[in-house]
């Protein structure tokens, strides 16, 4: 019987971190084993498709990742040790096989690696992108995110990374479970609202992200904090569908047609990020934040938004979480609960710090926000060309050159004989 490509193809990502997590523990070598499951991989796709599926799909990469990495190996006697090793081990469980593709997973988010490098050495050897398909996310061409995934193997590799899970009570676990958090919030970040590009998301991305957190919350069950960020992730992604409009055009939450959120998705956050809680333990960031969105999506209108909980969120995630982006975010509440004049001056103290880079558009998009509430135009109206000046997501910068050009047409004098669109603010 011969399967469809897609199919063929999803199998094989879904097996390809597996199989690579069962060489690796054996071999210890992650580039060598990685570019052997890469050429089985290859070898699937050429065939499966036209002799069908194998009745054990993962033994069948198994075996042939193996036999390319043995082909590899045997010129060098060290190598050649560890090979007889590999041929002592036994067969991996099912439980062992989830442990490979956890220890996977950290190995990638290595605190050694930069997080660009980590996400891309993620989607290669833990999501099963193809390095085309990781370029094509971040808008680089392959050659340049083939030379990022090589230096990212090579530095592992110098680091002398050790192939495993830290165990509960290790010293470096929860330092290397936060790098890892890290590593994945990005990654879903850069898929719901893409840095550049002419499209608002890369669902792509965002959809790996969950799937991975997903992975990582049914192997980690007890840390809430992995509970925390897979909520924060369904809780957001669950606006997605009401975040553009037609033309794929920047739609903003209070004008977000609610209906069209994922109630369903809602739901599995709301219930996650409840059940992260247990005893008296302090919430760290992500259950901080999912706590944010969850009072996002549970106001049926905008305007029946709870700000003041929000507002005292927001102080919650400045004490566990602190930096300038979440006293951004907080201005924003604060301009809903004590007016803009507050926010403004809470940003006009953040920059006073130098606690905002000059270039982030989202602080001069928020100023922008700010000025206008207050009714001061003309420097709103300087702000959001400033913001749109300064980002490169498409969506985006047409999202807040519009708002230039209303805020433009609302401070114009009327002459006698202008013409007014009908509708338009006056």
């Amino acid at each position: 019987m011969t399967d469809r490509p897609v199919v063929v193809e999803d199998l094989l990502r879904s097996l390809a971190p597996q199989v690579l997590g069962v060489l690796t523990r054996r071999t210890g070598d992650f580039d060598a084993c990685e570019d052997a499951l890469q050429e089985a991989l290859i070898a699937a796709a050429r065939h499966w498709p036209a002799q069908g599926v194998p009745e054990n799909p993962h033994g069948w990469l198994l075996k042939t990742a193996t036999r390319r990495h043995t082909d590899r190996m045997r010129s060098d006697a060290a190598r050649r040790r560890r090979e007889e090793r590999t041929a002592r081990e036994p067969a991996p469980g099912r439980a062992r096989v989830a442990d490979d593709s956890l220890a996977l997973l950290f190995m990638c988010c290595h605190p050694a690696l930069t997080p660009a490098s980590a996400i891309a050495l993620t989607l290669r050897a833990v999501g099963g992108l193809t390095t085309a398909q990781i370029a094509a996310a971040y808008l680089v061409p392959e050659a340049t995110m083939a030379q990022r995934i090589s230096r990212a193997k090579q530095r592992l590799k110098a680091s002398s990374t050790v192939f495993e899970v830290p165990v509960p009570g290790a010293p470096d676990r929860p330092g290397r479970l936060r790098n890892v958090l890290h590593v994945l919030y990005l990654m879903f970040n850069e898929g719901y609202t893409a840095s550049g590009g002419p499209d608002l998301h890369r669902a792509d991305l965002s959809g790996e992200a969950v799937r991975l957190t997903r992975q990582l919350h049914g192997s980690l069950p007890a840390e809430g904090e992995v509970a925390g960020l897979l909520a924060l992730m369904l809780l957001t992604e669950a606006r997605r569908p009401a975040r553009t409009g037609p033309h794929g055009e920047l739609v903003p939450l209070d004008l977000q047609d609610r209906a069209r959120w994922d109630h369903v998705l809602i739901a599995e956050g709301a219930a996650l990020l409840i059940g992260s809680f247990s005893g008296r333990e302090r919430p760290g960031e992500y259950r901080v934040l999912a706590a944010i969105a969850a009072v996002h999506d549970q106001a049926a209108r905008a305007d029946e938004t709870d700000w003041p909980q929000i507002l005292g969120l927001y102080g919650l995630l400045e004490q566990v979480a602190p930096g300038p982006l979440v006293t951004l975010n907080r201005a924003v509440a604060v301009a809903m609960v004590d007016g803009p004049a507050a926010a403004l001056a809470l940003l006009d103290r953040l920059d006073a710090d130098g606690g905002l880079p000059e270039d982030l558009h989202r602080a001069h998009a928020v100023r922008a926000h700010l000025l206008e509430m207050a009714g001061e135009t003309a420097s709103a109206l300087s702000y959001y060309r400033s913001a749109a000046a300064r980002t490169t997501n498409t969506p985006e910068q047409r999202y807040l050159i519009t708002r230039a050009a209303r805020l433009e047409r609302r401070a114009r004098p009327t002459t006698a004989g202008e013409a007014r669109c009908p509708g338009e603010p006056g």
